[in-house]
């Protein structure tokens, strides 16, 4: 199997990896995925199980390993001997964009990934040519940047929760309470009332989101411009920024077209699995010991998160190459190299089938099922996507979204049928 064929088998299981954690958004309410407790609490059953097992094995990796894929096709659009020029780069990006737009306000989804890529695209242009040891410097240096944010955002939460307690307790002993104090304290008190805010708006949300395609547009307005003008700038940025890096860095070193040894492919499995899950498994025994409060199931108030999620598709990144170089599982690589080759299809159509199957453009089924009856739909995404790729490939040259991302940057036809 060539380095391209490899990252098409990366790409596809990573793909379909994603929709593990995208499916809370898309089938419970918009606040059940940072705050997850409204769902979990009392703890125990089968959907606190099946919430562990993907935060153990999937939340933040797979979006990783993504990140890692599109750093790679960056480097090998914009280098080398096939080497496209600026302005091509750019006008992929650009269209990259704007099918991530329609995603967000369109097909409803404020979790698209495609304008953070897009915009992150953007930056790559100018390291490029980057050795990789500067970019593993640079990555490096991103996600310690990231992590102290987790870690001051979490930090000044802590601060103004116990300066909210010691007003209560001041305010019953008729004590005085320092100004200071007292802008803390507040500021604690607006986060709990926001918070409480979206537990109290669920009956709408529900309501909106499933009357009608024009009442789910309209609730979904202001969280696709949260996404855009808060959520994206303020950590999905940066989140992709510093894994695209990375994979920039592995791919020069020859690590992702499966250049280097079984032996060492075996050890990126086996260190990339021990340190992020035990990670993993750090931050889901805090979240469980706290009883779900929501500064420590916010991925984003972790100051481990991206050191877990980093190690945890490495990790996937050795297991997968491995399986390759070995020869194992023919049937299902050739399948999943079909889903990656057709990724950009593929992604958007779980935002379609969602549309469908959830809002009001279709059954209306948001908030019917259990978290972890939930993952019934994604078994059936995956096997419909494993087998209509290979079955369209064996028609087309690329998918559908592909075939017209070609088009509008190259401004030419492309050969779609074989």
């Amino acid at each position: 199997m060539d380095r391209i064929e490899s990252l098409d088998v990366l790409r596809g299981f990573a793909l379909l990896g994603i929709l593990l954690v995208n499916i809370v958004a898309f089938g419970l309410v918009s606040s059940a995925f940072l705050d997850p407790g409204i769902y979990l609490t009392p703890i125990g059953g089968i959907d606190y199980i099946v919430w562990a097992f993907v935060e153990l094995s999937s939340e933040g990796a797979m979006r990783t390993l993504f990140s890692i894929l599109f750093g790679a096709g960056v480097v090998l659009f914009v280098t080398g001997s096939t080497a496209k020029s600026g302005w091509l780069h750019y006008r992929r990006n650009f269209w990259l964009l704007v099918f991530g737009l329609i995603n967000i306000y369109i097909f409803l989804w404020p979790g698209d990934i495609l304008v953070t890529y897009a915009l992150s695209g953007f930056v790559l242009w100018f390291v490029r040519n980057w050795k990789a040891r500067s970019l593993l410097i640079l990555a490096t240096f991103l996600i310690l940047i990231g992590s102290l944010q987790n870690f001051a955002l979490k930090s000044s939460l802590e601060i103004a929760r116990d300066a909210a307690e010691e007003m209560k307790i001041s305010i019953s002993k008729g004590e005085d309470l320092s100004e200071e104090t007292a802008e803390w304290a507040q500021g604690w008190i607006e986060y709990q009332e926001d918070n409480q805010s979206e537990i109290d708006n669920i009956p709408n949300e529900v309501k909106k989101r499933t009357s009608s395609y024009a009442s789910a547009y309209e609730y979904n307005l202001k969280m696709a411009n949260d996404t855009i003008y808060f959520v994206i700038p303020f950590f999905l940025f940066l989140d992709a920024l510093m894994m695209m890096i990375v994979g920039m860095a592995l791919f020069k070193l020859g690590i992702l077209d499966g250049g280097r040894g079984i032996r060492f492919y075996t050890k990126m499995m086996c260190i990339g699995f021990l340190v992020g899950l035990s990670i993993n498994a750090y931050e889901v025994l805090l979240i469980t010991n706290s009883n779900m409060d929501i500064l420590e199931t916010n991925p984003y108030f972790r100051f481990t998160y991206h050191f877990g999620r980093l190690f945890m598709g490495l990790g996937y990144l050795g297991l997968i190459i491995l399986l390759i170089k070995i020869e194992k599982l023919e049937s299902l690589r050739f399948r999943l190299a079909c889903v990656g080759r057709m990724a950009l299809t593929n992604y958007l159509m779980h935002s379609v089938i969602a549309l469908f199957i959830f809002s009001g453009a279709g059954l209306g089924l948001l908030g019917k099922f259990s978290w972890s009856q939930l993952y019934l739909f994604v078994l059936l995404i995956w096997v419909l996507q494993l087998y209509l790729s290979p079955l369209w490939l064996k028609y087309f040259y690329f998918g559908p979204i592909e075939w017209l991302w070609r088009l509008l940057t190259y401004l030419k036809i492309p050969k779609m049928m074989k």
